[in-house]
């Protein structure tokens, strides 16, 4: 006798799951995907600049002579110390007992919030915030406190001050310090320091998401929200912006007393971080110069950033609103109101053959949904895409106002 079973869609799904929708990145992603797009929407790092060479010789070092290397294995031990000479470069003390290996910092962010955050519980944050975060807290099904964002400062601290004065009790705060995605960008020295001195009176810890910090173009890059608080603030970094994504590695810097229950969370995810990749990772630092790699990363970039404000400069609406960014791999771009760019991006695609991010793909709050904002990435093309795609978005946006 045969049971006739309902078909999949139909069956009883968690709440959560049955709201869950593809992200608008990834659909973005695989549009821009095909060929012929010149493509501003993804955060991708410019695959001509990872570091092929060196990675190949750590590859080939580490197949030959670690035969634990293609094995289930414990977080590995020397990155781990290599990670804490890294973070003491960004004026951050910290000891390997801090230090958890994760699958990415996407990975990082996801066990932060299932460690923290109870369902039905409360978050704080801004209101226009990486579309990845996002799908991190939502099958939570949080009350969300959003507070603005300054173009030129960062988030308002003094918003965050007065939630937390009238008796907010968030699970945490999320916040990005250096290269704001989408916003593009960082905190001013004064904001960090209040911020933290916020996170350690209310006892609220911030949960720092860091993949841009090393990618700054000042002379000077301000330290991250670690380096002033240890206890209140749990870092998340990435290997990702600064070697290549495909290596799927980052790491949370947390107190020592959070890493055993982080492990475990963990190990319910993915058993562990790639053993082959970590290792790798490791012999690369042991063996290669990062500083002078990252030397060379911001130097590209920063004549990719300076191409993209040439070109807005010369082929957008005077009504456009955009700063330079010192850090990160965004441009924020504000049009005149009335635009839409969702609409304009199926446009772009279709004539153009030139993808972005929509403003609206990032909003948290209703009352804000940047529906006449993009988000541009400039790390990815070279100056002479970067100086085509922007002319092209510039005669569609000249001919939508005619």
């Amino acid at each position: 006798m045969f049971t006739v079973t309902r078909p999949i869609e139909e069956a009883s799904l968690a709440r959560w799951a049955q709201k869950v929708k593809r992200s608008q990145l990834q659909e973005i992603l695989f549009a821009a995907a095909k060929p012929g797009i010149i493509s501003f929407a993804m955060g991708l790092p410019a695959p001509e600049l990872f570091p092929v060479e060196g990675l190949m010789k750590a590859s080939r070092d580490v197949l030959a002579n670690d035969p634990r290397a293609l094995q289930y294995g414990p977080p590995f031990q020397p990155l781990k110390s290599q990670i804490v000479r890294i973070m003491a470069e960004r004026k951050v003390s910290c000891c390997e007992e801090q230090i958890l290996i994760t699958t990415g910092a996407q990975q990082g962010l996801s066990l932060l919030v299932r460690l923290l955050l109870e369902p039905g519980g409360e978050i704080l944050t801004e209101q226009m915030v990486y579309t990845g975060f996002h799908q991190v807290f939502e099958p939570y099904e949080p009350l969300v406190l959003s507070v603005p964002t300054d173009a030129g400062t960062g988030i308002d601290v003094e918003a965050v001050a007065s939630l937390l004065s009238k008796g907010a009790r968030p699970a945490f705060i999320y916040a990005i310090s250096s290269g704001h995605n989408p916003l593009a960008v960082s905190l001013t020295h004064a904001k960090r320091l209040r911020l933290v001195e916020l996170a350690r009176q209310y006892r609220v810890p911030v949960i720092e998401d860091d993949p841009y910090g090393f990618l700054n173009y000042e002379e000077v890059a301000l330290p991250p929200l670690k380096a002033y608080e240890e206890k209140w603030v749990f870092y998340v970094g990435s290997f990702s912006k600064i070697l290549t994504p495909g290596l799927r590695v980052g790491w949370l810097v947390v107190p020592e007393s959070l890493i055993t229950k982080l492990s475990a969370v963990k190990e319910a995810s993915d058993i562990d971080t790639n053993t082959f990749t970590q290792r790798l990772i490791s012999r690369f630092l042991e063996r290669e110069d990062l500083d002078k790699h990252l030397s060379r990363l911001r130097r590209e970039y920063r004549v990719r950033r300076d191409a993209m404000a040439q070109a807005l400069r010369a082929h957008f609406p005077a009504t456009a609103k955009w700063a330079i960014p010192d850090d990160g791999v965004f441009f924020w771009v504000e049009l005149p109101p009335g635009v839409d760019t969702l609409a304009l991006l199926v446009d772009a695609l279709e004539r153009e053959r030139v993808a972005f991010i929509p403003g609206q793909a990032f909003s948290i709050d209703a009352s804000n949904k940047a529906t006449n904002c993009m988000r541009l990435n400039f790390s990815h093309s070279n100056p002479e895409l970067i100086m085509d795609g922007i002319a092209r978005l510039g005669h569609m946006l000249r001919s939508c106002s005619k």
